[in-house]
């Protein structure tokens, strides 16, 4: 861990190390990158490859969203302040193999090109725009790399805490708030104090919606309004800025092949670390997590063919443009997979004929 690290340090950290860190309220010292026009075109597009970058150039890019988008001006940010936020931000992640620095920027990048691919600007409010894209940089602060389901068997401190109700979400929460706390990082500063209260609950309800254990409920009120969707409508909308972070959390699948699958990767490795502490902690395990159980192909298939594609053809319905762009490249990632598992199974059969032919002639 860097000696020289500047870190919006947060009470609520159950890191580890157990450091706590001052903050300095000196300018950030992250270089400032200018970014080509072939970078700007490429943020707003949900092919952007998000592996090239290092941590000082999607800060770079996150700072260029926030000011691109108009936030800046339309919540009186200070632009230092912005930068102490996002150095700050960056430092309250852990480097988990999955929920890391740059699983957040994915979903922030993928919130700004959901946000230019469907016109967001002319159908949402400046301040909407702020809080989804200040609850997608937030919303896995902290994570340790374990998840809610190990958080509640083992009962751990957090688990504890939030009475079994999301701890995981409700912990980022207070981390975010936490850091905003701060006045170096406190971006919403100018804000009068009742627009903010409705900042911090927007931010914390959309936060709130990205625990998977509430997916079916939330798709579901979303269905119930995307027939005769009303922006003008306060419920609506906080409907949909709900599926919108949830659509950017699980995006990966997106993305095209080589800059989706090395998550697929990251992913069960993360889950590999928990499963094998769970077995040696004589916890349940979940099939889907289980290294002696689970292949690339058996763990991506059903989770795009019934969560992924249902929600984002959801979507669709209300932003139709997205299809080209966002749900074909999930039909086709289903494919493949199915491809794989194809020859997968192919390989497995051809080895247990072998092994069959082998003990007959051992006989």
């Amino acid at each position: 861990m860097r000696e020289d690290r500047m870190n919006c340090s947060c009470k609520y950290s159950f890191s580890d190390d157990g450091k706590k860190l001052t903050p300095r309220r000196d300018v950030p010292s992250y270089p400032k990158y200018t970014l080509s026009q072939e970078t700007i075109e490429a943020l707003k597009k949900p092919a952007f490859d998000v592996w090239h970058w290092e941590h000082n150039e999607m800060l770079s890019c996150l700072e260029y969203m926030y000011h691109d988008l108009g936030l800046v001006k339309e919540f009186n940010m200070n632009p230092i302040t912005l930068k102490r936020w996002l150095l700050g931000i960056q430092e309250n992640y852990r480097n988990n193999p999955f929920h890391n620095f740059r699983h957040c920027f994915c979903v922030s990048q993928m919130m700004y090109g959901m946000i230019n691919l469907c016109n967001l600007q002319e159908k949402l409010t400046l301040t909407d725009l702020g809080i989804l894209m200040t609850a997608a940089v937030c919303h896995d602060l902290d994570h340790p790399g374990y998840n809610n389901t190990y958080q509640i068997n083992a009962r751990t401190e957090l688990a504890v805490r939030y009475n079994d109700i999301s701890p995981l979400e409700n912990h980022h929460c207070a981390v975010a708030f936490q850091i905003l706390s701060l006045p170096e990082c406190n971006i919403f500063a100018n804000v009068e104090p009742e627009a903010f209260k409705q900042i911090r609950q927007a931010i914390i309800t959309l936060i709130l919606a990205t625990d998977m254990a509430r997916h079916g409920e939330i798709l579901d009120s979303f269905k119930l309004k995307v027939d005769n969707f009303d922006f003008t409508n306060e419920e609506h909308v906080t409907c949909l800025k709900m599926v919108l972070i949830k659509c950017c959390d699980i995006s990966n699948e997106v993305r095209p092949t080589e800059v989706a699958e090395p998550w697929v990767d990251c992913l069960l490795e993360e889950y590999f670390i928990q499963s094998d502490r769970e077995k040696s902690e004589g916890l349940p395990v979940a099939a889907f997590m289980d290294r002696e159980k689970v292949t690339k192909p058996t763990a991506q298939i059903g989770f795009i063919k019934f969560v992924l594609i249902p929600m984002f053809e959801t979507v669709m319905k209300l932003f139709p443009q997205i299809e080209e762009i966002m749900v074909q490249p999930l039909r086709d990632s289903r494919d493949h997979y199915e491809e794989l598992k194809q020859i997968d199974d192919a390989m497995t059969e051809k080895k247990k004929t072998e092994n069959m032919s082998l003990g007959g002639k051992k006989k």
